[in-house]
């Protein structure tokens, strides 16, 4: 955005005359009170300084701005028109500045200004989940928005400054980029309740390498299928059934057959009708989901986001349920 100039008029400005010094901010602050108190005595005895130094001040301020800012009288004073006009707009300028400096310092903190995060998908009861909720709580004056996307979409968006930090799935070992694993989840298969196998306690991959998987176009269906690969071979392969939908709307099609999908085991902790969910009991690793951001950009929003993790990680709270 362009920066508005600064200019000052043949009268000249109180701005400009702040700016050399002409007219102390202590000058408006003691007129302000003057006119709130309508008094120069009872103004000096809030503001703990003299009565003396008050008027002092005033009457130079009235001489700098050309105008007669309060009428005096035996019992008191009361603002001329030019002077409550001045008053008004000064007040409001105060506040305004008052505000831009209480801004400034939660910004610098990280507890004001926008966090724009990309996540791989939303998960309730999940620890993203939780954490997100964590996080709003502890800084409600940040805006967090949230971007669903795969890492492919996620590391271009951090790349072009769209997004600050991106969750996603694995430990990716990346030039100009941190990375921290935050938390792990067991892997898990997500079945129709009808299914030959839903009655089991676990399978195996051997049990299911007949099955045709849901692979879901978006979020983590890139690394799911690449999974699936790792561990089934490409040929002659599983059954692949590509799905450009959103995570209820793919365990909706378990659900009704279509076939079956791979999951963190916090989907389980959200009943799905129609569908089980069952561990795999030679899976030999767990799920992992890093925090990635863009070296140097470590900003309080950030910081403070990754500081949280950390917390909620060491707290215990979040448990998920075991393969």
């Amino acid at each position: 955005m362009r920066r508005r100039k600064l200019k000052q008029d043949s009268q000249g400005s109180v701005f400009s005359a702040l700016l050399r010094g002409r007219i102390p901010m202590v000058a408006l602050l003691q007129t302000i009170a003057v006119a709130e108190y309508r008094s120069f005595n009872r103004a000096a005895r809030a503001l703990n300084t003299s009565q003396s130094s008050i008027s002092t001040r005033v009457k130079t301020l009235e001489a700098e701005l050309g105008i007669l800012i309060f009428e005096r009288h035996a019992y008191g004073v009361c603002l001329t028109d030019a002077g409550r006009h001045f008053v008004d707009r000064i007040t409001t300028c105060l506040d305004v500045l008052d505000d831009a400096v209480k801004t400034a310092g939660l910004a610098a903190q990280g507890e004001h200004g926008c966090l724009r995060m990309g996540v791989h998908g939303l998960v309730q009861h999940s620890f993203l989940a939780e954490l997100i909720g964590a996080y709003r709580h502890s800084y409600p004056e940040v805006n967090l928005e949230i971007t669903e996307n795969t890492v492919r979409d996620a590391l271009i968006q951090l790349h072009t400054s769209q997004l600050d930090i991106a969750f996603m799935v694995g430990t990716p070992i990346l030039s100009d980029y941190h990375s921290r694993l935050i938390w792990i989840e067991p892997l898990v298969v997500a079945l129709p309740d009808d299914h030959s196998l839903a009655e089991r306690e676990c399978i195996t991959w051997a049990d299911i390498s007949e099955e045709v998987f849901l692979v879901r176009n978006s979020g983590t269906g890139p690394q799911v299928l690449d999974h699936i690969f790792m561990r089934l071979g490409r040929r002659p392969g599983p059954s692949i059934l590509h799905a450009a939908v959103e995570r209820g709307s793919l365990l909706s099609m378990v659900g009704q057959g279509f076939g079956i999908t791979l999951l963190g085991a916090a989907s389980s902790l959200t009943p799905t009708h129609g569908v089980v969910f069952l561990p795999i009991a030679d899976e030999p690793d767990p799920v992992s989901f890093s925090a990635v951001w863009p070296v140097g950009n470590v900003t309080p929003t950030v910081q403070n986001m990754l500081d949280l993790a950390d917390e909620l990680r060491r707290s215990g709270e979040f448990i998920c349920p075991p393969a």
